[in-house]
């Protein structure tokens, strides 16, 4: 057998389990495992010493594009920087948010989206389509277009016409379609009525304390019922608490769980005395009884997926007084390095991070010939140095606004190379270009009735 690319005698993260082997790769994909050292091939990458993952996923990313009516923002992010960003941090693919200027929420911009990609994008992208109380109609439509991962809903806190908060629409949306729902969970009635909190300015930390406990527990509960009442499948994201994390798991048969790399790695009131507004985001970093709960979480299974919820603003926005702080934090490059820390430091197996941030998204959103190292998948892979120690810096950071909550954090492991489809996209920090990313395939979409 010829092949296009050998990996040759690498540690490699099977979905059985951990094994050093050779993988050989043909037109993009993967074409046999095992011992390939007699075997043709136009190129060997020598990978003894390091783990070889399945391509790791980021499905929680805000990269911006469309920005006010254009394509890209100079001085925060783009798909371009933020897909360069990815593969940088050893990310092969994102799931990209629908809350742009203008929002994706029709045919029209999903597929002015789907062709800007085309010679930008340097890892594969899938779409989320917004739901809006306008397009309930069409949504069954959408999610079966190409490239589309999901539908996502904000049952609270959103900008322009991206906000589902009532019972009644909630509803109407479920019973349109029938792939799973992605779900920003906060109870706007209760995030209106603790408005006050807000009204005098003040700390940091005030933040959790307006989106409190309750906010999030109630808007879960709420879409549990409404998901139990229609049968339609949900995945609720950056679960942040240990009331939802206990809840969920009595609603398995219908419901997958997304947990942020901060909500397992930072700790309130600590991170808000540390960073100040750049501590801010939706749901709040919690106390350390959320963060152990997180843990506990993923050591049982509940959670399905770990993701970043990349979603950079400008220095000057994340650092005005409170409450006109913005909120969302940079993630998309760091989110491999931190959780390969918790890894160092046994908090999870690698094979449980390969479950959590590739073989779970794949299984949650459908996403074709991704998600695990075996004969006919992507050859996509992320190849780490476990044995490596770096700070993170800011220095390193490619989204334009240059900054990550992390920096300074010293990890233990680190992405040496990223494989994208047989082709290696980035090398010790070094991006090898042209881009090029694809739209994400997902099972049962992009076909005409």
């Amino acid at each position: 057998m010829i092949f296009d690319l050998v990996l040759v005698g690498g540690r490699v993260v099977l979905p059985w389990g951990e094994e050093t082997t050779d993988i050989g790769v043909r037109q993009g994909r993967i074409a046999a495992l095992g011992d390939l050292s007699r075997a043709g091939a136009e190129r060997r990458l020598d990978c003894r010493g390091l783990h070889i993952l399945p391509g790791l996923i980021d499905a929680h990313v805000h990269l911006r594009d469309p920005f006010n009516g254009v394509w890209g923002d100079a001085q925060v992010e783009s798909i371009p920087t933020g897909t360069k960003a990815a593969i940088l941090g050893g990310i092969c693919t994102v799931f990209d948010m629908p809350n742009t200027s203008p929002a994706i929420t029709d045919s029209a911009r999903l597929a002015e989206k789907r062709a800007y990609l085309s010679g930008r994008a340097w890892c594969d992208v899938g779409l989320y389509v917004g739901a809006t109380k306008r397009n309930i109609a069409n949504l069954a439509a959408l999610e079966a277009e190409a490239n589309v991962c999901a539908i996502k809903v904000f049952a609270g806190s959103s900008t322009g016409d991206l906000l589902v908060e009532d019972d009644a629409s909630l509803e109407a949306v479920m019973r349109s379609g029938v792939r799973r729902v992605c779900y920003h969970s906060e109870d706007e009635y209760r995030l209106q009525a603790r408005a006050p909190l807000v009204s005098g300015g003040g700390p940091h930390a005030l933040h959790a304390e307006w989106r409190d406990v309750e906010t999030a527990f109630l808007g879960t509960r709420r879409l549990m019922a409404l998901a139990r009442k229609t049968g339609r499948p949900a995945h609720i994201l950056h679960v942040s608490t240990a009331e939802e994390l206990s809840y969920l798991a009595e609603f398995r048969d219908i419901a997958t769980v997304e947990v942020l790399v901060n909500h397992l790695t930072q700790v309130a009131p600590e991170a808000y005395e540390r960073l100040g507004g750049y501590a801010v985001m939706n749901p709040p970093i919690r106390d350390r009884r959320h963060h152990d709960a997180a843990w506990a979480a993923i050591a049982d299974g509940t959670v399905d997926v770990v993701g970043s919820d990349h979603a950079p603003h400008s220095r000057e926005a994340k650092e005005r007084p409170w409450p006109k702080t913005a909120a969302g934090l940079t993630g998309v490059q760091t989110i491999v390095p931190v959780m390969l820390e918790h890894v160092s430091a046994g908090r999870l197996s690698l094979s449980r991070l390969a479950d959590l941030m590739a073989a779970g998204p794949a299984r949650v959103y459908g996403l074709a010939g991704k998600g695990r190292i075996a004969a006919g998948f992507d050859a996509d892979f992320t190849i780490v140095d476990m044995g490596a120690r770096r700070e993170i810096t800011e220095a390193w950071i490619a989204t334009p606004c240059g900054w990550t909550p992390f920096a300074g954090m010293v990890v233990r492991g680190w992405p040496r190379m990223t494989v994208l489809r047989g082709r290696v996209v980035m090398r010790e920090d070094e991006v090898i270009g042209p881009p090029s990313g694809m739209p994400a395939r997902f099972v049962g979409t992009g076909v005409r009735h």
